[in-house]
């Protein structure tokens, strides 16, 4: 196996290019514990530790609503959690229930879209908040949405010869919530996951399933019926409380979004029940926060 260790994102772009078939490590936490257990025997690595272009975040909005984050691929958790939990809270809520104090040290973002593992703790927080994934390659840079990014388990919408270089997370300064159920409280794979993010300047609801189908998805229907019940009772201006009905059709939606299967963590049947519970749960946890800072 070749070990490769570029210095820069330019050195890093031209060895993918030759070399298309070299795995990127940053982290380690996925791809160690593949070539530990001999899942994955790779023909080369390619180091990106080195590359400092991909371990800086900024922001085009300031301080203040709307904007957008750009997030390196390589800025771990940690990074996430203490530097940006006031302008994304969704995304430092799921990097805080990413493994250990360790692996939060060590992993990233960009591993986590890189291995595009239908359970990513991040991933339904990306597709709630309308993220966008930034792929570069010696042609050029793109931005791929987050909604055609997963293509299947363990599968993403990147060419061979590109590398993930940073995450686009819009800024809105309104309520999101995370929430997963696992077989116990820390160092776990998800059984299920939701995400919700709210946007008043849209009027829109973003919400989002992981590990319940072959990829993370969009929960679309349960999105529409949210965001039409909300402008439609003026709740946007004037929030108040949930009528119940309205929580358990937009956990039932949620629910009916998801394609899970059983497995050893769970079965399919638990999982739709879980994820309907999470989805109203969270729904409820964002949206006293949202009526709470309207008032």
């Amino acid at each position: 196996m070749d070990f490769l260790r570029p210095d820069t994102l330019a050195e890093a772009l031209a060895l993918k290019a030759q070399r298309p078939d070299a795995v990127p490590i940053a982290g380690g936490t996925d791809v160690m514990v593949e070539l530990n257990f001999d899942h994955r025997r790779p023909t080369a690595l390619l180091d990106l530790t080195r590359i400092a272009e991909l371990r800086s975040w900024d922001s085009d909005g300031g301080n203040g609503d709307g904007g957008t984050v750009r997030i390196g691929s390589g800025v771990p958790y940690t990074r996430i959690i203490d530097e940006l939990g006031d302008r994304l809270p969704g995304l430092a809520m799921a990097s805080r229930t990413v493994g250990s104090p360790q692996i939060r040290n060590r992993g990233t973002v960009g591993g986590n879209l890189g291995a595009a593992s239908p359970a990513g703790d991040t991933h339904p927080v990306l597709l709630a908040g309308d993220a966008t994934v930034e792929a570069a390659s010696t042609k050029g840079t793109r931005l791929i949405p987050a909604t055609a990014f997963y293509l299947g388990v363990k599968r993403n919408a990147l060419a061979p010869d590109e590398l993930i270089t940073a995450v686009h997370v819009p800024v809105t300064r309104a309520p999101q919530q995370f929430a997963k159920v696992g077989t116990r409280n820390a160092m776990v794979i998800a059984v299920c996951s939701f995400a919700v993010a709210l946007h008043p300047a849209r009027q829109r609801v973003g919400a989002a399933v992981g590990s319940a189908a072959p990829t993370p998805r969009r929960a679309s229907t349960a999105e529409e019926f949210l965001s039409a019940e909300l402008t439609a009772t003026n709740q946007w201006d004037s929030p108040k409380p949930l009528l119940d009905s309205v929580k358990r059709r937009f956990g039932d939606l949620v629910a009916e979004a998801a394609s899970p299967i059983d497995d050893v963590r769970g079965s399919a049947a638990y999982r739709k029940h879980a994820l309907s519970v999470l989805a109203r749960r969270t729904l409820d946890w964002a949206w006293r926060d949202y009526s709470e800072k309207v008032a």
